[in-house]
């Protein structure tokens, strides 16, 4: 039958213990470290001026400051352990029974998820094939296929964006009346969703995902003909990586069976936000006043920063699947000096193309889309790529 983690999975007292350590470790540090910063500032400038006379007020001033910032980490800290306490004994609403749950889970994983595998593994999401809001066992056959009654040999495997989960690709639903893995299963073929932990690095999240759908091959309830990989930003990376790490283990594998790679709005070199976040968060440990916003900026999951980079040559396509790029930018054309800029707000079309301002592609034979006056999400489910992929996958 299809498993789940609800007896075992993350409760809102998780949830609220975890916002309480960063409430202490995060939001209360920078706020001490920035008034520390500020107050030395100050008074060194008016020692400039007063000399020595303003030391017992500087040191009245640090003094106070660090009893109250110290107090109030003491109770964020008490907090954070008495909400653990409360969550062993397994009381409180699981975040896995409530969409809003699911949400936030997907959201904090995104950020901090390879620090949650280390500190707290019950809130990390495993990569997984997702039914109804729970995850599958592909390791049990009578699963698989109790979740996949009607499964065909055409499979078309989704996979998320950053921060996302399975539940993203409903996005606009009621204005466009359906969505990808629907549409595409009135044609015939099986949908399959995966949720993954995007705050870990690509590596290891390719190296999950191509354990995942070997086995999910093995375990489909009739012979696999034809795979086709469909990935949302961050998601069309993994699968690339997924497909990298097959390739060097070598051997028979789902693999050989994928005929098609749609990415959607995928840093393919990169990701113009994550870069400036980058630059951003050096550029303010320069300066003490602002420096601890700067860690705030740096206190993110390796899946962040490796969208900086992307993938570039060292992942090479598939020499046997055709690849399908599809970019969005906020204009109506790809070329106009701010789409150039921004994109879809988060991804260049050069990017999405995979084309670096060299001229060299990574796809040289890949079909593209480019859709105007659409932002980053519109990709998860907009009417052109619903064209497209009927036409790319008939």
């Amino acid at each position: 039958m299809t498993t789940t983690r609800q007896s075992t999975g993350p409760t809102l007292l998780d949830a609220l213990s975890l916002a309480a350590k960063e409430a202490d470790q995060l939001l209360l540090a920078t706020t001490q470290a920035t008034h520390t910063a500020i107050s030395r500032r100050v008074h060194g400038l008016v020692r400039l001026g007063a000399g020595p006379a303003v030391a017992p007020v500087e040191m009245a001033h640090d003094a106070i400051a660090g009893g109250v910032y110290a107090g109030i980490g003491l109770g964020l800290r008490g907090a954070s352990k008495a909400l653990d306490r409360a969550a062993e004994t397994g009381i409180g609403p699981r975040l896995e029974q409530e969409a809003w749950g699911r949400f936030l889970s997907a959201a904090v994983n995104g950020l901090i998820g390879d620090e949650l595998l280390r500190d707290r593994p019950q809130m990390a999401i495993p990569m997984a094939v997702r039914h109804e809001g729970r995850d599958v066992d592909v390791h049990d056959t009578a699963a698989v296929a109790e979740a996949f009654p009607a499964a065909t040999g055409r499979v078309v495997v989704f996979l998320h964006g950053l921060c996302e989960d399975e539940a993203a690709w409903r996005i606009h639903r009621d204005r466009v009346g359906t969505t990808y893995p629907e549409a595409l299963a009135a044609d015939g073929w099986t949908p399959v969703l995966l949720r993954a932990n995007t705050g870990l690095g690509l590596r290891e999240n390719g190296a999950a995902l191509t354990a995942l759908l070997q086995r999910l091959t093995e375990s489909w309830p009739v012979p696999v003909e034809r795979i086709v990989l469909v990935g949302h930003s961050m998601g069309g990376l993994i699968m690339r990586a997924a497909s990298a790490v097959q390739a060097e283990a070598g051997g028979t594998a789902w693999s050989d069976l994928v005929s098609d790679v749609v990415t959607l709005s995928t840093p393919h070199l990169g990701s113009w936000f994550a870069i400036g976040a980058d630059h951003a968060s050096r550029g303010l440990a320069r300066l003490p006043e602002v420096a601890a916003f700067g860690r705030i900026i740096d206190r993110q999951g390796q899946g962040i920063r490796d969208l900086i980079l992307g993938l570039a040559e060292d992942v090479p396509p598939l020499p046997h699947a055709r690849y399908r790029l599809v970019s969005a930018t906020l204009t109506r054309s790809e070329r106009h000096p701010v789409a150039r800029v921004i994109g879809d707000l988060l991804v260049t079309p050069r990017s999405a193309f995979g084309r670096d301002r060299g001229g060299r592609e990574l796809f040289p034979d890949a079909e593209v889309l480019h859709v105007g006056r659409a932002d980053h999400f519109a990709v998860l489910n907009h009417p052109d790529v619903h064209d497209a992929l009927r036409r790319w996958l008939a």
